[in-house]
């Protein structure tokens, strides 16, 4: 089971930090984290990254990018490598996020582009999957499925494969005062695990106002979540945890 967070940039640095101790003290007395039953991501801001490993990976917290560029080197004015990000500690890296692709126009080519780059450095992508507007569980299912493909395509052309994290958050349910009915992520999320059962280490989480209660819901065809703002009191944390091992006890 993984459960993971993006700060975006509601936090700062000193925050973050903050955050991650809460979050590592956490990690280290509870059992399910402690046995490996649920495993934990965050995603900082770049120049946080560095302190966010020190203070994180010792508690087995793992810590990637928000995004990442698509060239490893060269004159690429402001952009951050997949090559440093590893260099730094990042393991994982956010790919194909639905507000880079509405602010920050990045097109399909990119996305397929970026998820080739994390690969290529040994990152885990974190590919954000999502139909733009509501949609029944059958053409949602279609949308994702289409975007999976597009997105793997130039590394499977490589002959490039890795651990995959999908994360399924329905455009029109993040930042939403709910998230999407758990019937619609149980289909969509069956639809996906059917569709990357053939990739090495893959895992299908959901975002999307995603926050206690949620995960008992999915959890049949879900393998994590990545939380939304509930998530920025790190006293919440526990009660994700609390589900998460139960929901693994049970299996």
């Amino acid at each position: 089971m993984l459960i993971g967070i993006s700060f975006k940039t509601w936090f700062s640095h000193a925050r973050t930090c903050d955050w991650l101790r809460a979050a590592a003290a956490t990690a280290r007395r509870h059992p399910a984290v402690v046995s490996g039953r649920v495993r934990l991501f965050a995603m900082p801001q770049f120049p946080t990254i560095p302190a966010a490993v020190d203070i994180a990976a010792p508690a087995g917290i793992a810590v990637g990018a928000q995004d990442l560029a698509v060239h490893d080197d060269g004159p690429w004015t402001g952009e951050v490598s997949g090559a440093v990000l590893a260099e730094v500690g990042a393991t994982m890296a956010v790919v194909g996020h639905a507000e880079r692709r509405a602010h920050f126009g990045e097109t399909d080519d990119v996305v397929a582009a970026k998820t080739l780059a994390a690969l290529r450095n040994g990152l885990t992508p974190v590919l954000c999957v999502g139909e733009p507007e509501r949609a029944s569980p059958a053409r949602a299912a279609d949308a994702v499925r289409a975007q999976v493909d597009s997105a793997l395509a130039p590394a499977r052309a490589e002959g490039r494969e890795g651990p995959l994290v999908v994360a399924y958050e329905p455009v029109w349910a993040i930042g939403a005062p709910e998230p999407a009915p758990a019937a619609h992520v149980r289909a969509v999320g069956a639809a996906l695990h059917a569709h990357v059962a053939d990739l090495p280490d893959a895992a299908v989480i959901y975002g999307g106002s995603a926050g206690p209660g949620l995960l008992p819901e999915i959890a049949d065809s879900i393998d994590g979540m990545f939380l939304g703002r509930f998530a920025h009191d790190p006293a919440a944390l526990p009660t994700v945890l609390d589900e998460a091992a139960a929901v693994v006890g049970a299996r």
